[in-house]
């Protein structure tokens, strides 16, 4: 029998591989051993592995394989995620290139795509895994939306909403326009973009040629302002307090407020209010009883709330639009190049654009304490030790979680359900 002079590892891997599938070595049944289960991060059915899947799962093989030959009962149990928006934007964009829209199809009819997609690039990555020689146990194989997850995780809704942990509520979230759904805190990624500072002038209503003056990196969202801001002790801004301005290109006559949240050291000292669409002009907007106007589509374009010309325009070809009109009427009164860190979808890489919605929220303090303590008193323990101070941090900080998404694959909140309002 002669040797080959060169390894090949195509040919050498797969007939072991084989070899262990035929014997049966990473199948798992219950027995008097001592239990060492690990259950797959799943990969999601997005396409294929990338070296971040490399890295964990040979981690795991590595355990598990040191679990067995130490004499546990070791269970690798494999599977694949669903991943609803990252799934339903790759099926959308397939269907794009083939000259489809989503909106023309009925759901069910997207649904059809949506699983063909699934079966063919949840395949894909299970056999990727089976490749570096993940030692699963694939009789046990899962998939999220398979009928007996899908139906634990509906279980899971109604106990939570029963114990009074779920709930619906009309709050500020993380819009996704490309993909036309909310997403959670942890989603959005922070890019430093370079951009403007525009320095806007609002008249002040009964006084000849005096303004307030904003500094904005947003120009288009000033048609939802309600208010401008003042810090009470500006020393800059005693002569506006009690008076009203109108919002540019609009016409809208507005309070000027006084709050202690504007910054003395940034900026012109005049902060336009614009309860909508931003998080802590939310805050103000609430706490001074403003007005909230919503001035966008789900796709990011101006409705009906802007005048005429920017209406249907996307937020940023009607941001130009917006600064033109203003130059035209001497009431811009400077831009500043300007970077900043702007808010992007993991999902799809597209701006997020703060937007109040009612959605469906998981309360997170009572059930980040059991984990938080379960860290802190090392009954789990992280490796590098360091990491312990940064879990605490995310776990003594952590927000109410929005858990509902405006998309077609995935879980559905259809019925009432002990007590449960429509979702």
């Amino acid at each position: 029998m002669s040797i080959p002079t060169k390894y090949n590892p195509k040919e050498i891997e797969s007939k072991w591989y084989d070899f262990w599938m035929q014997n049966k070595y990473f199948k798992s049944e219950v027995n008097d051993k001592k239990p060492y289960t690990i259950v797959i991060p799943p990969p999601n059915v997005t396409g294929v592995l990338h070296m971040g899947h490399m890295l964990n799962n040979t981690l795991q093989d590595v355990l598990i394989r040191r679990a067995r030959m130490m004499g546990f009962n070791a269970c690798w149990v494999p599977g694949t995620d669903h991943a609803s928006i990252a799934t339903e934007a790759k099926v959308v964009d397939k269907l794009q290139k083939e000259g489809i829209n989503k909106e023309d199809l009925s759901r069910e009819e997207f649904m059809v795509h949506a699983w063909d997609w699934t079966h063919k690039h949840g395949g894909i990555i299970l056999e990727q895994l089976k490749k570096l020689g993940c030692s699963c146990d694939w009789d046990r194989t899962e998939f999220t939306l398979n009928p007996k997850l899908s139906n634990a995780v509906i279980g899971s809704f109604v106990d939570l909403y029963n114990k009074g942990y779920i709930y619906k509520g009309h709050r500020m979230v993380n819009w996704d326009p490309q993909a036309k759904t909310t997403i959670s805190d942890e989603e959005v990624i922070f890019v430093e973009k370079p951009g403007k500072l525009y320095y806007i002038k609002y008249k002040v209503v009964g006084e000849e040629n005096t303004f307030a003056t904003v500094a904005t990196t947003r120009p288009e969202t000033l048609f939802g302002d309600t208010a401008v801001c003042i810090h009470p002790e500006d020393p800059r801004h005693q002569n506006l307090k009690g008076k009203k301005v109108e919002v540019p290109l609009i016409g809208r006559i507005v309070s000027i407020i006084e709050d202690t949240y504007v910054d003395l050291e940034m900026g012109t000292g005049c902060l336009k209010v614009t309860p909508s669409h931003d998080v802590n002009d939310k805050d103000l907007g609430e706490k001074h009883q403003l007005d909230f106007i919503d001035i966008f589509h789900p796709d990011a374009t101006l409705n009906d709330i802007a005048p005429e010309e920017f209406r249907g325009k996307d937020r940023f070809v009607a941001r130009k639009l917006v600064v033109k009109a203003l130059e035209e009427q001497g009431l811009l009164e400077k831009v500043e190049d300007h970077t900043h860190k702007v808010g992007t979808s993991e999902r799809t890489g597209c701006i997020i654009e703060p937007r109040i919605s009612d959605q469906w929220f998981l309360k997170m303090k009572d059930l980040a304490k059991p984990a938080l303590d379960a860290v802190m008193e090392d009954k789990i323990k992280l490796f590098p030790k360091k990491f312990k101070n940064t879990y605490k941090h995310w776990m003594e900080n952590v927000y109410d979680w929005n858990i509902s998404r405006q998309l077609w694959w995935g879980e559905e909140i259809l019925q009432v359900k002990s007590g449960m309002p429509l979702g």
